[in-house]
């Protein structure tokens, strides 16, 4: 039986984990013993205290693996992606870290693994998506909006942190890039607000943010791409006024002597207030939309993802959707579906036509389901 060890424990660390414990010898680590003891007290999950930084340590915990799934938040993503390639294991990342890491394709050549990177729900499906469709289709327009939501709205934010909350700030502090007429443009986070109505759920409120990532370079001629985030209404209204005032800076401070920085400040609030909690009733909404022109004929292309919480397992959706698809990929690669080295973001693992079936369909059987619609222009 193939092994897989899993770095990182948290909302989306657990989700993997018991997902391919159905399948393989899974093993997961993480600096939080209670993080751990969840997994080996309800699972066959081999559970070890580990701190990713410790290269040395790391070294050793991943040395009898088959393959590393790297979950751990986004600040720790790249230093963990480097020590993994430099110990000759693939690799599946859902890190989201802020850095570009394609200039490590060459080191994952050198040393002859398979790095899937960003392969979660957004990023994730929408590059699988993009990179599919950009094979037989000449594509203008692509666009996708995608949230992590309470079902109970509870004043005042209305929100609950479905994933690591110092990635979700991130969502609101990054600018954001997007392709306008074949060309990079810089917005701020938060820009560009606009009402959407989903039939599941009502009006949401979208608004910029850095979703598009690898995209930009690997897909750029396609003249027209952005990525935006979902809310409900009234939502950014609120962190508008926080950054406005100041709470959001990262320059130093002093106050009656003491020197702190305020967004670490506004960041330990936050977290107390958007903690979701194991058994919180949470959505995952998702839209992507694709236009162009395909054997001659002007279309619209539109994917739609609507999932909950899962009350068997207790698994978030947000867990759920980003979770498995990173488990599809590493599925994918442990049955050699896809076995190509260097550093791969999803859309560059979408244009096989058969690693797009095989992702959909992994993900179908686990009841997340892409609905795609298609309409003349």
């Amino acid at each position: 039986m193939k092994k897989i060890i899993i770095l990182g424990a948290g909302m989306v660390g657990k989700a993997v984990a018991i997902d391919l414990s159905n399948e393989y010898k899974v093993k997961s680590v993480d600096i939080d013993q209670e993080s751990l003891n969840y997994l080996s007290n309800n699972y066959e999950i081999e559970t070890e205290i580990l701190d990713v930084t410790n290269k040395k340590l790391l070294s050793k915990a991943i040395k009898d693996f088959d393959l590393v799934i790297s979950a751990v938040p986004g600040f720790l993503g790249l230093q963990t992606i480097k020590s993994v390639i430099k110990n000759k294991k693939d690799l599946v990342d859902i890190s989201f870290l802020p850095e570009g890491v394609l200039d490590l394709n060459g080191m994952a050549k050198e040393y002859g693994v398979t790095v899937i990177m960003d392969c979660g729900v957004a990023p994730g499906m929408p590059n699988i998506v993009a990179g599919y469709h950009n094979e037989n289709m000449k594509i203008e327009n692509f666009e996708y909006m995608v949230g992590g939501l309470p079902k109970i709205r509870t004043f005042p934010f209305e929100y609950k942190a479905p994933f690591s909350p110092c990635d979700v700030i991130e969502e609101y502090t990054r600018p954001a890039r997007y392709m306008e007429n074949g060309k990079e443009v810089v917005k701020p986070a938060m820009s560009d607000t606009e009402l959407i109505e989903f039939k599941e759920i009502g009006t949401l409120e979208a608004f910029n943010s850095d979703g598009l990532r690898s995209l930009i370079y690997t897909l750029n001629n396609i003249p027209n791409m952005k990525e935006k985030t979902l809310r409900y209404p009234g939502h950014i209204k609120m962190i508008q006024a926080l950054k406005a005032a100041g709470f959001l800076d990262y320059e130093p401070m002093k106050f009656k002597g003491q020197e702190f920085i305020p967004f670490e400040i506004t960041s330990e609030i936050l977290f107390k207030a958007w903690k979701l909690n194991p058994e919180d009733q949470e959505f995952t909404i998702m839209r992507i939309v694709l236009q162009g022109e395909e054997n001659g004929t002007k279309k619209e292309i539109v994917y739609d993802l609507y999932d909950e919480y899962d009350p068997i397992e207790k698994i978030s959706s947000m867990a759920r959707t980003t979770g498995f698809t990173a488990t599809a990929a590493a599925d994918m690669i442990l049955n050699n579906v896809f076995n190509e080295k260097g550093m791969f973001p999803p859309e560059l693992v979408g244009k096989n036509p058969e690693c797009y079936k095989y992702i959909l369909s992994y993900l179908k059987e686990r009841n997340i389901n892409y609905i795609k619609t298609e309409r003349s222009l």
